[in-house]
């Protein structure tokens, strides 16, 4: 099988190859990366129209490449998978978060309280909404540790694990699980359940999971 990975941010793609690696290593994997797009979304502030354009035709090279599969790894850019999804189907389109959301569900429950830790501001503009969407019994808590993603970008993924633990002991220490939201959070999941106490899913894992389920 084999699954394009489209990203935003370059950090990014060592967390999604690591969980294939780990859970589905039969599965070949081809790399897109844009790294204009999560720059250009900030300076926006919003998404814009012209970047659902974008991502179609990322999706859409993608297709003609031969992909079974696609996943975007981009978390705060949910409308426009879901314009891909509309043009590519039948063909299995990923947001980042769904298998994410969909195994928040299995550990806590339909009603469950869920802590939602990100990194990058505009990922909480338009993921909350999803979770509702698909589970509109969640009670959702967020947070943003906007520091950690500095000290990536630094090179300190130690600092980066550790401010994520930190902010998620401090924001969400009522949750009954913790989703990590940005796939280059997924380095900090064993520290943040060691410092909430609390089950930790990561997007990297969930959606190997999913797309292995979905193509075996």
């Amino acid at each position: 099988m084999r699954i394009a990975l489209i990203h935003a941010l370059p950090v990014s793609i060592a967390p999604i190859e690591e969980a294939f690696e780990r859970l589905w290593p039969e599965a070949s994997t081809v790399n897109l990366t844009d790294d204009s797009l999560a720059g250009d979304l900030a300076a926006a502030g919003t998404l814009q129209p012209e970047m659902t354009d974008r991502f179609v035709a990322l999706a859409s090279y993608s297709a003609m490449s031969g992909a079974d599969a696609v996943l975007f790894t981009c978390s705060a850019f949910g409308p426009c998978i879901e314009a891909c999804q509309e043009n590519l189907a039948p063909l299995p389109v990923l947001k980042p978060n769904e298998a994410l959301i969909e195994h928040c569900a299995e550990v806590g429950g339909a009603e469950a309280h869920v802590g939602l830790l990100a990194t990058f501001k505009q990922t909480l503009d338009t993921m909350p909404s999803e979770f509702h969407a698909a589970q509109p019994g969640f009670q959702l808590e967020t947070a943003l540790a906007d520091k950690a993603l500095d000290a990536l970008f630094a090179g300190d993924n130690g600092k980066h694990d550790r401010i994520a633990a930190e902010v998620a002991a401090a924001r969400l220490p009522d949750c009954d699980v913790i989703a990590l939201a940005q796939f280059s959070l997924s380095t900090a999941a064993g520290r943040v359940a060691e410092a909430t106490g609390k089950p930790t899913l990561t997007t990297p894992d969930t959606a190997v999971v999913k797309l292995k389920r979905l193509l075996s």
